[in-house]
């Protein structure tokens, strides 16, 4: 991006047209949306099965509830130290330092299964704490453009279409979520044995990776870009706390009370299918005359179930931004909230609610892709009030405010499965996301652009 007026696109972008200008991207721009869905492909097939692949090491619940902490506590302190790194040696070579760290942290997930439990004195290294240590790395890549994506959008969109310029943006991002699950339940499905299969699954990502970091390094030219500013330490942070726009506070104190509601059990959600109630899927499809039988792990009916919630949330986003422009931000952005909240109540009373939990299992996580249907009007909810040319701090602030926030909220729901139970632990969590979408909904401002 130079450094010549954005003119803004007052004709409303459509989620055909995300595909269409994607192919039209000046070279750089290419470049770098195609690494970053190579690395969103990658670390979509890993990350969901990763609590499953530790306990499959020998992990308690406990411990994946830190492991939940642990990814909370990167995605709070990364952006900033990413940022800076960025800053002195170039984006062309921090992106390439950011892949190749990513990619090495894939392998490293890749043999953890390798190592049995080592002993180091009075200590035994046991083999999922290498899990801790490839997210160290794998998160490397995510770390980088956040709030610049955002000013991007908001500079480019008319500010009455910003919740359908944010649709178009993310239709395109989320179909490697999409892809990234399926492709791993299929792999899954290649090997009886889930800890040899899902290692069929972290190889490919390690491949996707690698792919990614060569040819960003090859053919990204960043001479142009502006992306990473000079970061003026915690003065900076704290100057920028200080002036958030009013009518974000209430919508930062709803989004965080339901995020970390969902932190609490979103690590366990693959456990509860996996694990708690062992739903896979055994089942005979007719075509043509033929029968075709099906028998699937649970490991990898989770696979699906997370393509059936993406799918959904594809389908729902863009017509969800467009309603936006008629009844405004704040209902649709409390539907997301709404679904985030009941969710995890959903999820674990399934067995009691049907006979058939194969089938319900479908339709809960379709139920569950009606979240991101309100993902694009919050993003423009977040962005909408700063100021033009503030984008960008303003939604690095409240992230970074959020996420800190919401840091512990693994660690909990960890504690109360391991040692209470399970179903207390999504209750509380679902509490407290209606409380965070009441709050919201009794205080939220609208953006004036909607109203």
């Amino acid at each position: 991006m130079g450094t010549e007026e954005i003119e803004v696109d007052k004709r409303e972008p459509s989620a055909l047209d995300t595909f269409r200008q994607f192919f039209a991207l000046e070279r750089d721009v290419l470049v770098l949306s195609l690494a970053m869905f190579a690395f969103s492909l990658g670390f979509q097939m890993t990350s969901r099965f990763l609590p499953d692949y530790m306990v499959a090491l020998g992990a308690s619940g406990f411990v994946v509830g830190l492991f939940g902490t642990f990814g909370n506590i990167i995605s709070a302190l990364y952006p900033y130290p990413g940022g800076a790194i960025s800053d002195r040696i170039g984006s062309r070579y921090a992106l390439t330092l950011f892949g190749f760290l990513s990619t090495l942290g894939f392998a490293v997930w890749l043999v953890a299964g390798q190592f049995g439990p080592i002993p180091v004195g009075p200590v035994t290294i046991e083999p999922w704490l290498w899990i801790f240590v490839g997210l160290v790395l794998a998160q490397a890549w995510k770390s980088f453009g956040l709030g610049a994506s955002f000013a991007v959008v908001k500079q480019a969109t008319d500010p009455s279409r910003l919740a359908a310029g944010f649709a178009s943006t993310e239709t395109f991002r989320r179909t490697a979520f999409l892809i990234g699950p399926v492709l791993a339940a299929a792999l899954i499905g290649l090997h009886p044995d889930f800890t040899v299969s899902f290692q069929y699954v972290l190889a490919v990502a390690v491949a996707f990776g690698a792919l990614g970091t060569v040819v960003q390094h090859v053919l990204y030219d960043s001479s142009e870009d502006s992306i990473g500013g000079s970061f003026a330490g915690i003065e900076q942070i704290v100057r920028d706390l200080r002036d958030m726009p009013d009518p974000l506070r209430p919508l930062l104190v709803g989004d965080t009370l339901v995020r970390f509601a969902n932190g609490m059990v979103y690590t366990f959600f693959v456990l509860v299918v996996t694990r708690l109630y062992e739903v896979g899927l055994e089942t005979t499809i007719a075509v043509g005359g033929f029968s075709y039988p099906i028998d699937l792990s649970p490991q990898a009916f989770f696979g699906y179930l997370l393509g059936v919630e993406m799918l959904v949330a594809l389908l729902v986003m863009v017509p969800a931004a467009k309603v936006a422009e008629r009844v405004g931000l704040k209902p649709v952005v409390a539907l997301g909230f709404a679904v985030y909240a009941i969710f995890p109540i959903v999820l674990i009373n399934v067995p009691e609610f049907t006979a058939n939990t194969a089938t319900a299992m479908i339709l809960v996580f379709a139920f569950s892709g009606l979240r991101f249907a309100g993902l694009p009007s919050h993003k423009a909810l977040i962005v909408g009030p700063a100021e033009q040319g503030a984008g960008g701090r303003v939604t690095g602030t409240y992230y970074l405010l959020r996420n800190t926030i919401v840091i512990p909220s693994a660690a909990l729901g960890g504690y109360l499965w391991e040692f209470i139970s399970a179903e207390l632990a999504f209750t509380i969590a679902a509490v407290i996301g209606v409380v965070g979408t009441g709050y919201f909904l009794l205080f939220g401002e609208e953006f004036e652009a909607y109203q």
